[in-house]
């Protein structure tokens, strides 16, 4: 089974996604951008779940960092920040795709089978 990094430090938010990802992947979770980055060097990372708004080192310099040294690693921003600047600093950083929260079950399976499979 695949592992997806979920990058949230909003326990509500995590627990959704948790919920949706469940039957398809595993999941780990990272509170904040610096432990995403670790989690993703310490290897078995299959796609990460990015929140943009969290603690000591946001989504956005995580990404960068993630994608300077795992350029192939997909990294999809999930976030409550809608506007289209938001939309374009996540893709700018490396964001492979940006949704927005609350995201749709189906549109996040299919984002994320889209770059790692789904389930057998």
């Amino acid at each position: 089974m695949k592992t997806v990094l979920i990058a949230e430090d909003n326990d509500s938010n995590y627990m959704l996604m948790t919920y949706i990802l469940k039957k398809s992947y595993q999941t780990l979770r990272a509170l904040n951008g610096q432990e995403a980055v670790d989690m993703v060097r310490n290897g078995g990372i299959d796609l990460v779940l990015m929140d943009m708004k969290m603690p000591v080192m946001d989504g956005l310099e995580a990404t960068r960092i993630i994608k300077s040294e795992y350029p192939d690693l997909p990294v999809l921003a999930l976030t409550a920040n809608a506007f289209d600047r938001d939309r374009e600093m996540a893709l700018d950083a490396g964001c492979n795709e940006f949704m927005s929260k609350p995201v749709s079950s189906q549109l996040c399976l299919s984002t994320i089978a889209k770059y790692i499979g789904g389930t057998e």
